[in-house]
């Protein structure tokens, strides 16, 4: 089976005001982990390096998706933009050459 990768580009999910988007990502990302088929990887980009870093109100599922081996690459551009690089919590920080590689690699790409 192809791999897939998941995108995530928001401090949050969908286009939606700020605290409904946090429960969507949240919901969606609790109910991910207890999925048997997980992705490959998450990317994050763009304001959803955010989702990785202090305060965050995903950092639990995302620490139980990298604990059953999800890849959680964190774009180091997007962390220094954001004065994030010293808060990120869970997942590696990557560049966006791993990010294009892992896109290219994946058997279906989801953004999020």
């Amino acid at each position: 089976m192809k791999s897939i990768v998941i995108l995530l580009t928001k401090n949050g999910m969908g286009h939606a005001p700020d605290d409904l988007s946090q429960t969507l990502i949240r919901n969606y990302l609790t109910l991910l982990g207890e999925e048997k088929s997980l992705p490959s990887a998450i990317l994050l980009y763009g304001e959803g390096v955010k989702l990785v870093c202090d305060d965050s109100q995903v950092l639990e599922p995302m620490k139980k998706l990298n604990a059953l081996g999800v890849n959680i690459i964190v774009c180091k551009t997007c962390l220094n933009y954001f004065g994030l690089l010293e808060k990120i919590r869970v997942g590696q920080v990557g560049t966006m050459a791993d990010i294009v590689t892992m896109q290219l690699e994946a058997g279906k790409v989801i953004t999020l």
